[in-house]
């Protein structure tokens, strides 16, 4: 039979960026984008903690079990720790050092300046200290456009912390509490690095995320033991804890590896600034917070700016 279906002109064929863009926004941007998605419900759950258990413990308890997770589920990690060398496994130490120390890190410096100043110090000194570190390293020069989208993002990301009633509880100036926010944005670009690093190397995504994670998730348990466990034996408490380690940690971290085999660690971390919008949306959604126009101002700067950095190649 003669195929009358209407002609509708001869295909075109996409432009060289475009072609390249598209595999680069499926497998780069878009895992990344779901990870942050997934690392801004971390607040919202975090609230459901029974009282009176300790922040770094709530934290630290995630990480120790989504971190034995990533690495049971790590296929090639043996292979991976075999080859690399002893410079390669000193290496992957201080990556997994930099993992455990973000929690560490984090949950005691929002205890001395609140959630707010603590989110945008870490946050957004991260891709700073990323982009800064592989320039100082020699991986990369970034690009004036990343510059730019990062420098928007820090700043639209401030409006909208700051300027909503989903940070918490008040900010606080504390010297200490921002020099341990400010460790904790460079534990987060020391443990990209090293992660880009290996996967840009063959590596498998999960061999690395599974080394890495696995053997923070053992570096932080002796803090979580110290801490108080008791809190654990609730029904709220292993709620909390289980949706930390299965998605805030195990998937999330499946899809930032996944992610960095596609697109460079600086921008990674730039892309994740996605990760307070998605917790100002579950304030209003689930917590029915009401943030400022600032807030909102900020959120739609934010939106602009990750869309600019996503579509760009740098």
């Amino acid at each position: 039979m003669p195929d009358n279906t209407p002609s509708l002109g001869p295909a075109r064929p996409l432009a060289p960026g475009a072609a390249a863009f598209r595999p680069r926004f499926v497998h780069g941007v878009l895992p990344i984008l779901a990870a942050a998605l997934l690392w801004g419900t971390t607040g919202t759950a975090a609230s459901f903690a029974p009282a009176g258990a300790p922040p770094a413990a709530v934290g630290g308890a995630g990480l120790t079990l989504g971190g034995l997770l990533l690495l049971a589920g790590a296929r090639g990690a043996r292979t991976l720790l075999r080859t690399v060398g002893r410079r390669g496994l000193a290496l992957l130490a201080v990556g997994a050092l930099a993992v455990a120390g973000y929690p560490l890190s984090f949950y005691p410096a929002v205890s001395r300046t609140g959630v707010a100043v603590a989110t945008v110090i870490a946050l957004g000194s991260a891709p700073v200290f990323t982009g800064l570190s592989a320039w100082a390293a020699g991986l990369h020069r970034p690009s004036r456009q990343w510059a730019a989208a990062t420098v928007v993002a820090v700043i639209a990301g401030g409006m909208l912390v700051l300027g909503g009633a989903h940070a918490g509880p008040a900010a606080r100036t504390d010297a200490a509490g921002v020099a341990l926010a400010a460790l904790a944005g460079f534990s987060y670009a020391v443990y990209s690095l090293v992660g880009a690093h290996f996967i840009g190397r063959g590596q498998t995504p999960g061999a690395v995320m599974g080394v890495l994670f696995g053997s923070a998730g053992l570096l932080t348990l002796p803090v979580v033991l110290a801490a108080g466990v008791v809190w654990l034996g609730t029904p709220r408490g292993a709620a909390v804890v289980l949706h930390l380690a299965v998605l805030t940690t195990f998937l999330a971290y499946r899809l930032f590896g996944h992610g960095l085999r596609h697109t460079p660690a600086w921008v990674a971390t730039t892309l994740t600034l996605a990760e307070p919008a998605v917790a100002a949306l579950l304030g209003v959604a689930v917590l029915a917070e009401r943030p400022t126009p600032l807030s909102w101002a900020g959120l739609g700067v934010l939106v602009l700016a990750l869309a600019v950095l996503s579509r760009r190649d740098h």
